[in-house]
């Protein structure tokens, strides 16, 4: 395999990242081509498609071995399931699949045509296997099952930032952080009121805490 494209995103680390793609589609992230892969020739027809399939690799993720059961978040981090019933990074080869929405395509100068990308749930330089068109008459199953996995993991958390320190925040970038932590990005058993998580976001470091189902941010700090 040879990796294609690299992600570029606001996450330089995996906490954060949201738990599946188009969970909030104010994200923006780009998309750059290998400089042997920057061809025109590539992307011919891609602008008639809303969306596409990344493949993609765990890069922050990939272990030299693998179990066969793995314990989801989703489930409270207590109940193991096979790996192959869960999206869990930890598997036999460490690929992702994800659906995203094409915003976009942009000719620079230095980088060929750059694809501009919407909802996508990846870490800041991940590394691209493919690119597939989304087709909705093949790809979306209508009443298809979705397991222990089937709704969206609880409501949506308010999400309250104090107005000086929502200024460190690039007015462009405010919604999709908005979004990022409403959907609360603790892992689902941590339950602690008093403690404070944080994570990198758009070259900051936001820090908060979560108690009777409102997150508040803390913090916004210049990530060292």
């Amino acid at each position: 395999m040879r990796v294609i494209a690299r992600v570029h995103s606001e996450f330089p680390s995996k906490f954060g990242v949201p738990r599946q793609s188009g969970l909030v589609e104010d994200l923006e992230s780009t998309l750059v081509f290998e400089p042997e892969f920057r061809s025109e020739e590539a992307l011919r027809g891609l602008e008639g498609f809303s969306h596409l399939w990344l493949v993609w690799v765990f890069h922050q993720a990939a272990r030299p071995d693998w179990s066969p059961t793995v314990r989801p978040p989703r489930l409270g981090g207590n109940t193991r399931m096979g790996v192959f019933a869960t999206r869990s990074p930890f598997r036999p080869n460490p690929i992702g699949l994800s659906a995203v929405r094409l915003a976009g395509m942009e000719r620079t100068p230095d980088q060929g045509t750059v694809l501009c990308l919407r909802g996508a749930d990846l870490v800041d330089g991940t590394p691209v296997l493919d690119i597939k068109p989304y087709i909705p008459y093949a790809d979306c199953v209508p009443g298809a099952l979705g397991g222990f996995a089937a709704v969206p993991a609880g409501a949506a958390l308010a999400v309250e930032i104090p107005p000086e320190l929502l200024e460190h925040i690039p007015p462009e970038r405010r919604e999709a952080l908005r979004g990022v932590l409403a959907q609360d990005p603790r892992p689902r058993y941590q339950e602690d009121p008093d403690r404070v998580y944080g994570f990198g976001f758009a070259g900051l470091e936001v820090r908060f805490s979560v108690a009777d189902g409102v997150l508040t941010v803390r913090e916004i700090l210049e990530a060292l």
